[in-house]
């Protein structure tokens, strides 16, 4: 393995899809066990923050959606795959 492998982009300047791929090629580096002790903590480092970035990510899309469904005003029915939406 060769250079670095904690990259140097901020995780809050990344969009979700980056971050979360970089998230599991660390997860993968660090289940293989061939990183030095200092490059599994950084690693390790480097996943908590992207893990927190996209938890933070996924929070803000959620409460767009609320913010959203509040606005509109309307209740969405549930409906099952092959069912079709009630009007």
């Amino acid at each position: 393995m060769t250079g670095d492998p904690v990259a140097t982009k901020k995780p809050e300047n990344m969009d979700f899809e980056s971050a979360l791929s970089e998230l599991e090629g660390l997860v993968n580096q660090l289940e293989e066990g061939e990183l030095s002790l200092e490059q599994a903590l950084k690693s390790f480092e480097r996943g908590i923050q992207l893990a927190r970035a996209g938890q933070q990510r996924l929070s803000q899309a959620e409460q767009q959606v609320q913010i959203l469904l509040q606005q509109d005003g309307e209740q969405l029915a549930a409906f099952g795959p092959g069912q079709e939406p009630q009007k």
